[in-house]
């Protein structure tokens, strides 16, 4: 045994065991395995599988494996306690919320523990950053749910959730799902991870003990094929999930066309950014707290460290000094680092990935670890940025370090990721913190600082980190819902348009030619064929059959015109103020057209004034849609900024072929996104005639581009597209389907929508919601004070 001088000359650290005994005797009492827990009640355990401790190997429980007919009975089980819940006034739900709060901080050292044994995360981090953000989750979603009806006035409950979550914070997974759900009224079904199952089913317990209602909370235990049995439940309103990319694109594609709510928050590739002039002590602790917190199995860990070439060397060195000084070892030790990898199959993983690297030329530089499942903290360098070191999630330990030499360099490595979750940046220039973050493309930054988490503040990805908010007043709008009607007449498919001759006069004026419109030009069609419109007598006229080329012209184009996307909003207020002043000088023309296309005298006059009100609304929206500095955690300035989600794919209803172009294309551009456009299939001539206005208007060539044709092909194309951040879809049923499904390449976010569901005309047909939908918050932590 060391003696006092001993220790005091080599600063060593003994063991501080955690006692294990209160959480153990829990698991004593159900050696028979757990059971779901449906309507309040668990049912006999069934099915079962080992639930291990990875430190050890040894099984701490067996936990039943959930079927189609056990998800079913969960799922009606929530149906029947809906009406009851949501009917709650929102001063009930909360103090149902605040029970749930206070009933975790009574046990929340054995929660702590528990999440250990069953996780292999250490206890100083399950007992001091998991737990009070869990039950922080639960205090500020009961004070959402006091305010409901003021805060988010004519919104409803989705209704019943689907939630499936991932094994690396299993507790506060569930806080950040069930917590905004029960908020808002909804009641939930819960898949946990097959790993780590035994937090949410003592949680369940808890919830039983704090009066929650029976079938408000349902959990149902197993692997992926309960998952996808949830999935696919029938009588689930809303899915969300947080867990591998590959999954969530599985469950958007499972999904589509089902009417199903969905948010997805998914992998991530995080660059870490280490400027000249940071300070490099401190941005070393942030790697630690970046990248070696939970083993490395954060989604939004900064594995790729990106480091100015004139403080590599020296950054480097101090890094791989920390590297010497960390614990990897039993997790129930206080003094333990870095703690176990949760299951042997992701061990192995890490290892596949970090020797393929090692075979691409990357040189390492580990730690040390136990035997068992444990992996060292890992540094690699010489990694090129194509090699599997610096392209895929490895969640595990290890992080990659590449030297840049310009900011400019910096953000254009950081932004070589098919993700988007997360970014640290390092440096103690302001200007160039907030420079650095409004160009990287992620859904939370952290400026000198990483992983500072806080239930008022969004979190979530762009691109293939999902899409979707958790925290704050994004995570509960995803939560609810505006009432929609279903549509008495469902749009239909349109007749496939026809590029031969019709043989019919199309009148006796001047004939004018329908191009496209891309880049700002009017350009023919790449097909070199048009196809007739049709009025209700007689032709009309020709429009441009546009195909995939044209669609990816387009798509260039628009990426070209990304300045739009920088310029204030008041300029852009400017510049549609001055297209609904255009139109206005030209309305008895657009009105004459949509009375060639079959709209009586009034019903045109009508239109184009709707059109004009709501360009002039929305013109007015530019620099009013604010975003928010948030009272979140002490010390931070917390920044929730919308963002535009950039290049957008619009198919336009057959209903209102000017008001329907306008109502989609303006809120979109509004906010600095820009379009590629399809306008109504049938009736395109009054969105071709509007390109004339934006001739006119300043609006910078690309901002705006109108391609016409076969709407459900074309937006095919737009959905398949990487370079398409989003696409919205108002058609028929079966094109909504396709939408979802074929958006799950690069998980583009979607609106899609039977065309005839909404009176574009009235209310419906404009408001902050479209707003919304056109925007993406992006959270930025900016830490203040010595």
């Amino acid at each position: 045994m060391s003696t006092i001088k001993e220790i005091l000359a080599t600063m060593d650290y003994g063991p501080a065991p955690e006692d294990s005994t209160i959480p153990r005797d829990w698991l004593a009492r159900h050696e028979a395995g757990f059971g779901h827990f449906i309507d309040g009640a668990f049912t006999p355990p069934a099915d079962c599988f080992d639930v291990i401790n990875p430190a050890t190997g040894a099984r701490l429980a067996r936990a039943s494996q959930g079927s189609e007919a056990d998800v079913a009975h969960a799922v009606h089980a929530a149906r029947r306690a809906l009406p009851k819940w949501a009917a709650l006034t929102g001063h009930d739900r909360a103090r149902h919320l605040y029970a749930l709060a206070r009933h975790l901080q009574q046990h929340a050292r054995f929660l702590a523990v528990l999440e250990t044994l069953n996780n292999g995360k250490p206890i100083r981090e399950s007992r001091d950053s998991d737990l009070p953000l869990v039950i922080r989750h639960f205090y500020h979603h009961a004070g959402w749910a006091a305010v409901l009806q003021d805060e988010f006035p004519g919104l409803q409950p989705q209704g019943v959730c689907g939630q499936v979550i991932p094994w690396n914070f299993p507790l506060l997974m569930l806080a950040w799902k069930v917590a905004p759900a029960l908020a808002a009224g909804n009641t939930v079904v819960l898949k946990p991870a097959e790993y780590t199952p035994l937090t949410a089913l003592a949680f369940a317990e808890i919830a039983r003990e704090a009066g929650l209602p029976p079938g408000v909370l349902n959990i149902v235990t197993g692997d992926g094929r309960t998952g996808e049995a949830l999935v696919a439940a029938q009588g689930v309103d809303k899915l969300a999930f947080t867990g591998s990319t590959d999954v969530g694109r599985a469950i958007r594609r499972a999904s589509a066309g089902s009417g199903k709510a969905l948010t997805l928050e998914l992998g991530g590739k995080s660059p870490f950014i280490v400027c000249a002039d940071a300070d490099l002590d401190a941005a070393v602790e942030g790697v630690v707290e970046s990248v070696w917190f939970n083993q490395g199995e954060v989604c939004c860990a900064g594995a790729r460290i990106l480091v100015a070439e004139a403080v590599e060397q020296r950054f480097a060195t101090l890094l791989r000094r920390r590297i010497a000084t960390l614990r990897t070892g039993d997790p129930l030790d206080k003094c333990t680092d870095i703690g176990a990898i949760v299951h042997p199959r992701q061990l192995e993983r890490i290892r596949r990935i970090v020797d393929q690297g090692v075979a691409e030329g990357a040189l390492l530089h580990q730690g040390t670890a136990p035997d068992g499942c444990f992996y060292p903290p890992t540094l690699a360098t010489n990694v090129a940025p194509a090699s599997v070191l610096a392209t895929e999630e490895i969640f595990g330990p290890v992080v990659t370090l590449t030297p840049f030499r310009t900011p400019a360099d910096a953000v254009a490595l950081a932004n070589a990721t098919r993700y988007g979750l997360a970014a640290s940046i390092w440096t103690e220039n302001v200007n160039l913190a907030l420079d650095l973050a409004n160009r990287v493309r992620a859904g939370v930054v952290w400026i000198n600082s990483a992983n500072v988490l806080d239930a008022a503040a969004a979190f979530g990805g762009c691109r293939e980190s999902g899409f979707g908010r958790e925290g704050g007043r994004a995570g509960m709008t995803a939560y609810l819902a505006a009432p929609l009607p279903r549509p008495k007449r469902p749009e239909t498919a349109a007749t496939a348009p026809v590029a031969l001759p019709a043989g019919g006069p199309a009148g006796a004026a001047l004939d004018r030619t329908a191009k496209l419109y891309i880049g700002g030009r009017q350009v023919r069609p790449d097909s070199g064929y048009s196809y007739q419109i049709d009025g209700p007598r007689r032709p009309v006229g020709l429009a441009a059959l546009g195909n995939r080329k044209d669609i990816r012209n387009a798509v260039e184009a628009a990426h070209k015109a990304a300045g739009w996307s920088a310029q204030s909003a008041h300029n852009r207020a400017q510049v549609l103020f001055y297209i609904a002043e255009n139109l206005s000088a030209r309305a008895p023309e657009f009105e004459e057209r949509l009375q060639g296309l079959g709209l009586s005298r009034s019903a045109a006059r009508a239109e184009v004034e709707t059109s004009l009100r709501r360009i002039f609304w929305y013109a007015g929206q530019c620099d009013k849609f604010d975003g928010a500095l948030q009272q979140a955690r002490a010390g931070h300035m917390t920044l929730a900024i919308n963002e535009p989600l950039g290049v957008l794919g619009i198919a336009c209803p057959t209903a209102h072929p000017l008001l329907g172009f306008v109502s989609l294309v303006m809120p979109a551009i509004a906010l600095g996104n820009r379009v590629v456009a399809l306008p109504a299939q049938g009736q395109p001539l009054a969105a071709t005639d509007f390109y004339q206005i934006l001739d006119t208007s300043d609006l910078p060539g690309g901002v705006v581009n109108i391609v016409t044709g076969d709407r459900d092909q074309l937006v095919q194309t737009l959905a398949d597209h990487d370079d398409v951040d989003a696409v919205w879809y108002f058609g028929t049923d079966d094109g909504v389907r396709m939408v979802e499904e074929r958006s799950c390449g690069n998980l583009k976010q979607t609106w899609c929508e039977n065309g005839a569901a909404r009176d574009w005309a009235g209310p419906e047909g404009q408001g902050r919601a479209f707003l919304q939908r056109a925007t993406q918050v992006k959270t930025v932590w900016i830490p203040y004070g010595e």
